[in-house]
């Protein structure tokens, strides 16, 4: 677990080299210990693959105290009690009009689309980070049969609900904007909404579950196509 300066009122912790449910695990123990040990002084924790980002308020706090609190609540941490996160299931519309990509991942994989479809709708994901965008939520691990690159060309854009595969992970694009990932599906649930409490419904640490569903429920669930 290593220690980098990030700014001069941030700091970020490395908990591993790559993304997996252990280190995921690990994050979430390690967020909780540095909220409760810095208390009124911290100003926001990003936690992302293997990484926690710690924002301090210099009028609390010094780096070097900063630090040494840091350290403190490493050392300390409690790998055991890290929560599992919620269990969120999302709907998902699976077929070309809304997935571009279908056809082509499964052609590629040697696979049929409902294969494709059933293997996706068989993994429980975790939310690794959520970034990019508001509410886009990185998802892993794909299974590896229908793991597949980024486009080489992306599109300008991918609409609000797009579900989506690159590599080894699987997202819900939260509002229309460029993209280079698989786009499978779609979701009608919308995956940020600044007037909802809470605003996001997943958060890092959290596992996703996908749900399918035909047209008609996806357009009455306020689906858009």
């Amino acid at each position: 677990m290593d220690i980098h300066f990030a700014g001069e009122d941030a700091l970020i912790v490395y908990l591993g080299e790559e993304a997996s449910p252990a280190v995921s695990h690990r994050v979430q123990s390690a967020a909780a210990a540095i909220e409760t040990v810095l208390g009124e002084a911290l100003v926001d924790l990003v936690p992302s693959y293997a990484s926690v980002l710690v924002i301090y308020s210099l009028a609390h706090i010094d780096h070097m105290a900063a630090r040494q609190s840091i350290r403190r609540a490493l050392d300390a941490m409690d790998t055991g009690t890290a929560s599992e996160g919620n269990l969120v299931t999302l709907p998902v519309y699976y077929h070309p009009e809304v997935g571009p990509d279908l056809e082509a991942l499964a052609s590629r994989a040697g696979l049929s689309t409902d294969e494709v479809v059933e293997i996706h709708l068989s993994t429980e994901y975790r939310v690794y980070a959520i970034g990019f965008a508001p509410g886009f939520a990185y998802l892993g691990q794909v299974d590896q049969r229908i793991a597949a690159p980024r486009l080489t060309t992306p599109r300008q854009a991918v609409p609000r609900g797009a579900v989506a595969i690159a590599d080894r992970q699987t997202a819900v694009y939260p509002a229309p904007s460029p993209g280079g990932w698989n786009l499978i599906g779609r979701c009608p649930q919308r995956m940020f909404d600044p007037d909802a409490t809470p605003t996001m419904p997943v958060n890092v640490g959290d596992r996703v579950r996908f749900e399918a569903i035909d047209r008609q429920a996806f357009v009455d669930l306020g689906g858009e196509l």
